[in-house]
């Protein structure tokens, strides 16, 4: 895994130990045929190093955030922004960027609160192995 932070990648940060966010992760991998993004937990010295460089809590770990081109961008419009980069099909979820930001993070929250009830909670952040354990930064 590289600890060097690259300037011209997108970083997607997640809570490494939440099922869901460890899921969303591998959900992306494949999906990412122009290996735009790298990946770090947001419990890493990584990731509390970019929430604190973007001015985000660094104490609160319920949002996937992505930081891109100097922006960073967290909970509804982070899967939003993260779908469109994706291109194709997920780019369908762009309109929803239209929606309040209110009543999208609300419907985000809501899911983030029950997220390791739901699909649960590993005991330690997800290791990657082979060919994509030089997307992950920490």
């Amino acid at each position: 895994m590289s600890t060097e932070i690259p300037d011209d990648k997108a970083i997607i940060l997640f809570d490494g130990v939440c099922n869901l966010c460890s899921g969303f992760v591998q959900f992306v991998l494949p999906r990412d045929t122009e290996e735009k993004y790298r990946f770090a937990s947001l419990q890493s010295d990584v990731g509390q190093a970019l929430l604190v460089e973007h001015d985000l809590p660094s104490d609160e770990l319920e949002s996937v955030v992505l930081i891109e081109d100097g922006e960073s961008y967290v909970k509804s419009a982070a899967i939003i922004q993260i779908a469109s980069g994706l291109g194709g099909a997920y780019r369908l979820l762009s309109p929803f960027r239209y929606l309040p930001r209110s009543v999208r993070d609300r419907i985000y929250d809501f899911v983030a609160d029950h997220r390791y009830r739901w699909f649960g909670k590993k005991d330690q952040c997800m290791i990657p192995s082979g060919d994509v354990q030089s997307r992950f930064l920490d």
